[in-house]
C-alpha cells in the first residue's frame, strides 16, 4: 500500500505526517512539482516476467508516458534480496541527489522509498505495485530500496547516457528513517 509521510527537515525527531489515499499522496506531491500516479497492468504478470512481458502490459500508459515525455529509452530493473551486489547498489541511492533530466520509475511490483527535499520538508514517498512516479529535473531527492531489495521497475530515460546524479553533499539523508525503519 502507498503511503507518504511529510518530515520536517529542521525537527524528524517530532515524526511525520502520514496520508494513505492515493488521491491525497497524488495532489501533495503535486504541490512540489512530482507526478505520483496508480497503473493497472492489461494482463496478469509472474514475478519471474521478461522485460517484453512487462513491457506489453503497460504499453498503453508507457506509450502515453513516451509521447508526453519525449523518452529515448525504457527498460525493465529488477533485484531482490539475494542479489550479490545488493548492498553497493543500495547505497549508490542512499545519499541526496539532483539530476538534469526527470527520473521516472514505475513499479511493476515490490516497493522502494523516494524521499523527496523540498521547502524545509522530506517527502518520504513509499511506492509499492502500480505506483509511477516522476521527479523533475533539479528536485533533491534520494532512493532507499531496503535491506532485503524486491522491486521490478520500468525506468524511463530521455537522455542516452541514462541515470546521472550529482550528489549534494548535504547530509539531510543521515536524520530521516530508512525504509525498514518507517515500514
Amino acid at each position: 500500500m502507498s503511503e507518504l509521510r511529510i518530515f520536517d527537515v529542521l525537527h524528524p525527531e517530532r515524526g511525520a505526517q502520514i496520508i494513505l489515499d492515493h488521491a491525497a499522496i497524488a495532489g501533495e506531491l503535486a504541490s512540489i512539482g512530482v507526478r505520483f500516479e496508480f497503473w493497472q497492468a492489461s494482463q496478469a504478470l509472474s514475478t519471474e516476467a521478461s522485460q517484453e512481458d512487462v513491457l506489453a502490459a503497460y504499453a498503453g500508459d508507457v506509450a502515453r508516458l513516451n509521447a508526453e515525455y519525449g523518452f529515448k529509452s525504457v527498460d525493465v530493473v529488477s533485484l531482490r534480496a539475494d542479489h550479490p551486489q545488493k548492498e553497493a547498489m543500495r547505497a549508490k541511492f542512499l545519499s541526496e541527489h539532483t539530476h538534469d533530466d526527470f527520473e521516472v520509475r514505475f513499479f511493476v511490483d515490490g516497493q522502494g522509498m523516494f524521499y523527496l527535499h523540498e521547502g524545509g520538508k522530506v517527502y518520504a514517498v513509499l511506492c509499492t505495485q502500480g505506483d509511477l512516479i516522476s521527479v523533475p529535473s533539479g528536485v533533491t531527492h534520494w532512493f532507499d530500496m531496503g535491506e532485503q531489495p524486491n522491486f521490478k521497475c520500468i525506468r524511463f530515460f530521455t537522455v542516452p547516457e541514462g541515470w546521472v546524479g550529482h550528489f549534494t553533499g548535504s547530509g539531510v539523508e543521515q536524520s530521516i528513517p530508512r525504509l525498514d525503519e518507517l515500514v
